[in-house]
């Protein structure tokens, strides 16, 4: 099976199944303003930012091991910034 990513969307459809997995555990945990997207970027924005040459099972750790406190903090630290 080949596991190199051209695209970051490429990339994000593969390992949409975790997302939504973790999306699942937030909603009930209450965090339900978060999103999917929310965080993929949170990871890339944050935890990824200085990595290289990441494995698809690391990012696939990642997103179900994300701390959901930070998380959820670093959302509402992007939005004050939008206002």
């Amino acid at each position: 099976m080949n596991s190199e990513f051209h695209t970051q969307k490429e990339l994000y459809d593969r390992v949409k199944p975790a997302l939504h997995a973790k999306l699942q555990e937030l909603k009930r945990l209450n965090y339900n303003e978060i999103q999917e997207l929310d965080i993929w970027k949170y990871l890339i924005e944050v935890k990824w930012k200085r990595t290289k040459n990441l494995m698809l099972s690391d990012i696939v750790s990642d997103i179900i091991h994300v701390d959901n406190h930070k998380l959820s903090t670093y959302l509402k630290n992007k939005i004050k910034e939008e206002v």
